[in-house]
């Protein structure tokens, strides 16, 4: 007697549409998933860049307000003062007589941009290392905007026309990337000291979040 053929099993059959629509869904969502990830690792990156940079900016420009004599116009603070400079409101130059009589057009505020090139010496690619600091400055007797140049071993290499003073124009360049005040407290936190604070902020609004730095330090 002949026995009837086994049915096939159910596993050999293939798939369903709604099987194939399932499988491409949650294809899509893990692609989705990877590549939101890479797009938030990327922005940290960059974020974190910024952020070392202006860390640098900050105590860089601390270490050289402390080199400066509490006599220099710089540094000093007129008897009638309780503070110089601003780290809310960008401050035009305005002139500083200390005690000893020294004085000068003191500007509390910079702007620094990173990465640039130049025509000549050490500055040939934006990997370089190279950066730039603009200050407002007194020109001809009108405010205008005086832009230095250094490299990374400490040489100012000179301005784009090849001369080594400072470009002089009458508005702010246009590659700025930092915007740094400092401010010189008399008498804070006691009696008989200074303390200066300088505050660093990233300008350009694409990165998120935002990078900003403020460092301060207290000294005779």
């Amino acid at each position: 007697m002949l026995k009837s053929p086994l049915p096939r099993p159910i596993n050999t059959r293939g798939f369903t549409m709604i099987e194939v629509v399932i499988a491409i869904a949650i294809l899509i969502i893990a692609v989705s998933a990877m590549a939101a990830l890479a797009a938030v690792m990327l922005t940290r990156g960059r974020q974190s860049r910024y952020m070392n940079v202006a860390e640098t900016l900050a105590s860089e420009k601390l270490e050289d307000l402390s080199r400066w004599s509490m006599n220099a116009p710089a540094i000093c603070i007129q008897p009638a003062d309780s503070y110089e400079g601003s780290i809310t409101t960008a401050v035009t130059p305005f002139l500083i007589t200390c005690p000893n009589g020294a004085s000068d057009n003191v500007s509390y505020a910079d702007d620094v941009s990173i990465d640039f090139t130049t025509a000549n010496g050490s500055c040939g690619s934006a990997n370089n290392g190279c950066f730039s600091e603009t200050v407002s400055c007194i020109s001809g007797g009108s405010a205008s905007y005086c832009t230095t140049y250094h490299s990374p071993s400490g040489v100012i290499p000179g301005n784009p026309d090849g001369s080594s003073n400072p470009t002089i124009s009458a508005t702010a360049p246009s590659n700025l990337v930092f915007h740094r005040m400092w401010l010189i407290e008399k008498d804070t936190p006691v009696v008989g000291v200074r303390r200066i604070t300088v505050f660093v902020k990233l300008l350009d609004q694409t990165v998120r979040p935002g990078v900003t730095v403020q460092m301060s330090m207290v000294r005779q």
